[in-house]
């Protein structure tokens, strides 16, 4: 799949995910974007969603917020499983993939005769900085 060509929101609302220190929920991105035009939330939430369509972004579920693909080139991982580690001190956000947890939770699902349509992980801890 060829990288789509995003519109101006769509571009705006990429680079402030891509340069954000972690997850950014839908009002602090338009907070951000205020100095370049942006009004309404609804402007926001259609970047987003075609940017997730894109599997450009991620929403984080638990923190109801988004993040940046670490590998949006890497459309493979769109039809597995999504992992991310959650920082509860400092609020990092790491994204994996992990071939021997989709291929378990593949035979789990396969047994139940049951269709995914998504499948995100997200784990919430300590990263080893605000372990120590």
């Amino acid at each position: 799949m060829a990288t789509p060509q995003l519109t101006k929101n769509q571009s705006l609302v990429m680079g402030a995910l891509a340069h954000s220190e972690g997850p950014m929920s839908a009002y602090t991105i338009l907070d951000k974007l205020r100095d370049q035009g942006f009004r309404a939330p609804l402007q926001v939430y259609r970047a987003l969603d075609k940017l997730l369509e894109y599997g450009l972004v991620h929403r984080l579920e638990s923190l109801n917020a988004f993040v940046a693909c670490t590998c949006p080139h890497d459309h493979e991982h769109d039809r597995g499983v999504t992992a991310f580690t959650i920082c509860e001190g400092c609020g990092q956000v790491t994204e994996f993939h992990d071939e021997a947890i989709e291929e378990r939770l593949s035979a789990l699902v396969r047994a139940q005769n049951f269709k995914t349509e998504k499948t995100t992980i997200e784990i919430r801890g300590h990263c080893g900085s605000c372990a120590a």
